[in-house]
């Protein structure tokens, strides 16, 4: 067992910012590494290293102060976390898992060893796979980059084999793994927490929705069959076991019928556990401070059916009005991530409403999401009417 007193983030976004706030609960120090100065997970750590990932003084800085390492998203540097744990250094999850769940092919392979099911996949490292690639999978299909891509970005969805040799071309010289498309019936996902002595506490099965590649309402618990969720479980718990992971980390499936498909691994607390922050008696990054510092997992238990959606910028401001609106709503629970400028399909919050059923809690999620708006701060406003007259 370890002691620890200072956990170090790698990444300094929305993830690490609620992690550090459920650390620093309990009574932990957290020291994060992030490029940009004031990141969110920053303005409430106690310390940031403002440097790239990948500045090996930094990383060294980061290992010297922290009894253990975690990382808030999966495209860190590999080489950075080899190097802390070639100091010596713990990093949870470890370095394997991280090598693995970076590369998708890696990733693929993996869950076809692990017995996980997944759609079939090949390789395109180079145009002249193409061909082969298409003949093992099929049309229609998925290219996205091996390394990278977040959000629904480095993806493509290719009908022909125009599209596909437009996709590659695209993709300039990128490797890409080619997958068979899927008319799935929803999407889910299970986070679980994982101790370094393999005891393993699972949150509910949620079912995701997104848009053009980002999430942007969680169901919390899934309307899916009891069948569904024990073939999901017991794939996530294959996965945690094959890849050693201590800590919370997050599945993702395709649900087909009675089928489901692994899609990805995240080995990290995840935005579809965003909900247990609210809905359940201890959040996915209470579990997660819990399994990096050898304390006792315990089973979460939902208090009851939740959606969380999440708040999008939309390039139009970087005011939110409709606060006070959703506030009225007693079952409402609204996180801001501290972030200045709302880009278009920037993730700025999200909110959570606990309902009496899945329907009650959904339809107030969507009439909170519609009272929601982003404007130009007071002054910009000021300014335009001062031109205008």
């Amino acid at each position: 067992m370890i002691h620890v007193r200072t956990i170090g983030v790698l990444g300094g976004g929305q993830l690490g910012r609620m992690l550090t706030l459920e650390a620093k609960r309990m009574g932990y120090r957290v020291v994060t590494l992030e490029p940009f100065p004031d990141s969110p997970c920053g303005q409430v750590a106690d310390e940031q290293i403002v440097a790239a990932y990948d500045d090996a003084r930094a990383v060294g800085e980061l290992g010297a102060r922290s009894d253990v390492i975690t990382y808030e998203f999966e495209n860190i540097p590999l080489e950075s976390a080899l190097l802390l744990e070639r100091d010596g250094r713990m990093v949870r999850p470890n370095s394997e898992a991280l090598r693995i769940t970076q590369d998708r092919l890696l990733e693929k392979t993996f869950l076809r060893e692990a017995r996980c099911p997944t759609v079939e996949f090949a390789p395109i490292r180079k145009p002249e796979e193409l061909d082969v690639a298409l003949a093992d999978v099929g049309l229609p299909a998925v290219f996205k980059t091996v390394r990278g891509g977040y959000d629904g970005k480095g993806q493509w969805l290719v009908r022909s084999f125009h599209e596909a040799a437009a996709a590659v071309e695209d993709a300039r010289g990128q490797a890409l793994i080619c997958e068979r498309f899927v008319e799935f019936d929803r999407e889910v996902s299970l986070i679980s927490s994982r101790g370094a002595d393999g005891h393993t506490v699972r949150f509910p099965v949620t079912e995701n929705v997104h848009d053009t590649g980002v999430l942007v309402t969680t169901i919390v618990p899934a309307r899916v069959s009891a069948v569904i969720e024990e073939k999901v479980c017991e794939a996530a718990r294959r996965i945690g076991d094959g890849l050693g992971i201590v800590g919370t980390y997050c599945v993702e499936f395709f649900v087909v019928g009675q089928d489901v498909y692994v899609n990805e691994i995240a080995p990290r607390v995840h935005n579809s556990g965003h909900f247990s922050l609210d809905a359940t008696q201890i959040s996915q990054y209470e579990a997660h401070v819990r399994a990096i510092c050898d304390l006792p997992l315990v089973e979460p238990r939902l208090f009851a059916p939740a959606v969380m959606m999440n708040i999008l910028g939309d390039g139009a401001g970087d005011d939110l009005a409709g606060i006070d609106d959703v506030l009225r709503d007693p079952d409402l629970k609204l996180h801001l991530y501290g972030k200045r400028h709302a880009a278009l399909r920037r993730k700025m919050g999200h909110f959570t409403v606990l309902g009496r059923t899945t329907e009650d809690a959904l339809d107030r999620a969507t009439r909170a999401k519609a009272a929601l708006s982003w404007t130009p701060p007071l002054r910009t406003k000021a300014i335009a009417v001062a031109l205008e007259s």
